[in-house]
């Protein structure tokens, strides 16, 4: 069961479909001033480098990672459909994100994930991420939670 990961454009038509996927997932959970994920456009505009994965050539998830200068990386529109998880490969997504930004000379990656999100918040502290206050733009919100974790990767 091969699965790949590729960087592509968040305005292809997969992508938009995967981002538009998690935007109706979010929708009923948070009001819009708690949601904080990118559109398509500022995505592009923000420089976000984005990525999708397949997996068995099923398009299964998306990713992208913003850079902030050398002091951190934000993970920005993980999404994995439901059929999908349970099968690591939002893990795997975590990893080339990171590396991602490891390479650009970033060694802190930041996110921000609803409180809703349990399978979420699960993966994010499972993969080493630790709890911390608003960074960047980002204010108290009640209804978030945001992370940070050193990047090492395994040689």
């Amino acid at each position: 069961m091969p699965t790949i990961i590729q960087q592509e454009r968040p305005d292809t038509l997969e992508a938009i479909q995967l981002i538009d996927e998690l935007e109706a997932y979010l929708s009923p959970m948070y009001p819009q001033e708690s949601r904080h994920g990118y559109s398509v456009e500022k995505l592009i505009r923000q420089g976000v480098i984005f990525f999708v994965i397949r997996h068995d050539e099923a398009l299964a998830g998306c990713g992208g990672v913003q850079l902030f200068g050398a002091e951190y990386a934000e993970v920005k529109r993980m999404y994995v459909r439901p059929q999908f998880r349970g099968l690591g490969l939002a893990q795997r997504m975590l990893d080339r994100l990171s590396q991602q930004a490891y390479s650009q000379g970033v060694d802190t990656l930041r996110l921000e994930t609803g409180i809703h999100q349990h399978e979420a918040i699960r993966l994010y502290e499972k993969y080493g991420f630790q709890r911390r206050a608003p960074f960047g733009e980002y204010t108290n919100d009640p209804l978030s939670i945001y992370y940070e974790k050193k990047i090492v990767l395994e040689s």
